[in-house]
């Protein structure tokens, strides 16, 4: 039973690695050169800036801020107060036990709640955060289909990279479409 009828090579990978391999080999392919003399338009988007950058970004974390600033003031408040029941402490050496009992108890009471008031904030900001992050990423992702299609390129890029030139920074006209879209819809009715 050898023979060539037997014997099968298959390049079809497996494993974790599997998606980058076949990744690599199509750019590989799609940069090895022109075919009849195409050529290849690349593009870059840097996503970093893009999302310090873009007014739908801003608009999103100024919104969050001032929802979620009083909860945090009020731990802030609420913190300030700990520190001077614990100075009080400290400094009070005429207290009887029960009173001290009483005020270690309510330091206690206090940092428990600082804590988890705390807990609870941060996982409804995180929460909060991933929600505003996925709609906007999904409004990138329309960019930069869409400034593609009216530049004729064949493939974009995004951060991290390893090198991009100048030359093929697409993060502007991106930010451009960004900023036209959020200001049509904030001017519409």
């Amino acid at each position: 039973m050898s023979g060539p009828e037997h014997a099968k090579l298959t390049l079809t990978p497996r494993g974790p690695r599997a998606g980058i391999v076949l990744i690599i080999t199509a750019l590989l392919l799609l940069l090895s050169g022109p075919v009849a003399g195409d050529s290849v338009r690349v593009g870059y988007v840097d996503m970093k800036r893009l999302f310090d950058a873009a007014p739908q970004v801003v608009a999103a974390r100024q919104a969050l801020d001032l929802e979620f600033r009083p909860r945090n003031q009020g731990l802030l408040e609420d913190e300030a107060r700990l520190e001077q029941m614990q100075r009080a402490l400290a400094d009070s050496e005429e207290l009887s036990a029960e009173q001290r009992f009483e005020l270690e108890q309510d330091i206690r009471n206090l940092r428990r709640s600082i804590d988890r008031r705390r807990e609870d904030l941060r996982e409804e900001l995180r929460f909060r955060t991933s929600t505003a992050t996925k709609a906007l990423e999904e409004t990138i992702e329309v960019a930069v289909r869409q400034v593609a299609e009216e530049h004729g390129y064949d493939l974009i890029l995004t951060s991290p990279v390893a090198y991009a030139a100048p030359g093929i920074d697409i993060t502007d006209r991106i930010l451009d479409w960004l900023n036209e879209d959020f200001a049509s819809r904030n001017n519409a009715p």
